[in-house]
């Protein structure tokens, strides 16, 4: 079977890469394909009643499946070039605002009209972070809600099955360069395509890498992003979120001088399990629908680290930190500050008497245990210092859930068109290296959808 083009993932990149092929080019055939499953199937069997915790199905319905990871995330799309990705180092800072405005349009055009677009411009807890050493980024924020990213999903979807083939549970196995283009190899058969866009987000960053090695494409490491996510009553940060609705803050250690920051900001939502690659982590979400929501707001704290001589497996790093902590919890592992701080770990009956009722069934246990001490300070360094712009941050029923991981995949060598080494042969999105967000990662998608249209 040939096509002119051939979309590997359907995430983010790949759906907006269809999208916009197909609506310049109705006559070009475009497939996806895509390792997990439709988005009306894509079920996570954890209920908290009968099933508790992660059972590791073969295709990670949270991570997999038309919608990418992204699909039951809170859909927190970021306007922004100062956090996201690098997107705008390829394409330039005023093209990949306009691609991120577009995404907007889009959105908005099926189904997400309503939802209210926050920004941080002449925000007055810009002058409050800076009084406490703490620094608010710039950027629009259009909240979709768990609920509404689905319906513009399903919408999306319903618009593209007629129009372009999709290929669920069909995972490539392997790339390949033919004379006039490229071989697409899986259960299926093999396929040929005269462009190739690859887009296989976080979850595919092993898979990726060995695509870069059997073409010779150049890489270089990337960072990997290690925390906790916090939990605490809505009320907290509620002065906050009514009028930014995520605040992406930055804080710099005076222990170590590292970098700590708040990541996916949920007001009033759910922590949640992640599987990636075997490994469980944690993550947030929070719903549009009042009905849904929470008495909780869940945020992450993060501290970036990036490896080189003679260590260069930023990935690795982070998967060993995980893995220790679904040794020692059999899955996450969640303490009360109050307790981290006092040197103990939490236990059934300190977490009964919190006044906190967390949002996700985790391990009750010692996270000193599991992060190394450099990370651990500086994310209680952080929590005083959000504690000062937001009391009762620092309470000892503050929930904090081990370990969020953010992997990255390596960066690779592509040009300012989004194509590698070889012609025709485009890696964009998440599993690039070069975005880190859903709007960075759907509009590497348009960019790339366009240049193969001209």
């Amino acid at each position: 079977m040939h096509y002119d083009v051939l979309i590997i993932g359907a995430g983010p990149g790949g759906i907006f890469s269809a999208y916009e092929l197909v609506k310049r080019d109705p006559s070009l055939k475009v497939a996806v394909f895509e390792a997990g499953n439709e988005l009306r199937k894509r079920n996570c069997p954890i209920d908290g009643d009968k099933i508790k915790s992660c059972i590791g199905c073969k295709s990670c319905s949270i991570m997999s499946g038309f919608g990418g990871a992204g699909a039951f995330s809170d859909g927190k799309y970021n306007i922004t070039n100062d956090f996201g990705g690098s997107l705008y180092a390829y394409i330039g800072k005023a093209k990949a605002l306009e691609l991120m405005h577009y995404v907007d349009e889009i959105n908005m055009a099926y189904g997400g009209e309503g939802t209210k677009l926050y920004s941080t411009a002449g925000s007055k807890f810009k002058k409050q972070c800076i009084q406490n050493n703490l620094h608010l980024l710039d950027a629009s924020v259009r909240h979709l809600g768990t609920d509404i990213n689905y319906v513009v999903l399903e919408n999306l979807y319903n618009y593209l099955k007629d129009k372009v083939t999709f290929y669920f549970n069909t995972p490539v196995e392997k790339l390949e360069i033919a004379q006039d283009g490229y071989l697409v190899h899986s259960k299926d058969g093999v396929f040929s395509c005269q462009y190739c866009i690859v887009s296989v987000g976080r979850s595919g960053s092993k898979w990726m890498e060995s695509v870069c090695k059997d073409l010779d494409i150049p890489t270089k490491s990337n960072r990997v992003d290690i925390g906790v996510r916090v939990e605490l009553p809505a009320e907290v940060f509620s002065h906050l979120t009514d009028e930014l609705y995520e605040s992406k803050i930055v804080y710099r250690t005076e222990k170590y001088g590292d970098l700590v920051r708040t990541f996916c900001m949920n007001p009033k939502g759910a922590v949640v399990n992640e599987n990636t690659n075997g490994i469980i982590t944690v993550n947030g979400h929070s719903y549009e629908d009042p009905a849904k929501q929470t008495n909780n707001t869940n945020f992450a704290l993060l501290v970036s680290k990036h490896f080189s001589e003679p260590f260069k497996d930023s990935n690795g790093y982070g998967e060993s930190i995980a893995r220790l902590s679904n040794m020692l919890g059999g899955g996450v592992i969640v303490q009360r500050f109050g307790d981290l701080i006092r040197g103990r770990r939490s236990n059934r009956d300190r977490m009964n008497d919190s006044f906190l009722v967390p949002t996700l069934n985790a391990t009750p246990g010692d996270l000193s245990l599991v992060l190394p001490k450099r990370i651990l300070d500086g994310i209680i360094e952080m929590i005083y210092a959000l504690d000062k712009i937001a009391p009762g941050t620092a309470n000892d029923d503050t929930m904090l859930y081990g370990v969020e991981v953010k992997f990255y995949n390596m960066e690779v060598s592509v040009d300012e068109h989004l194509m590698s080494r070889h012609e025709g042969l485009y890696v964009i999105g998440d599993g690039s290296g070069i975005t880190h967000s859903l709007s960075h990662a759907s509009a590497s998608g348009v960019y790339v959808a366009r240049d193969i249209t001209k």
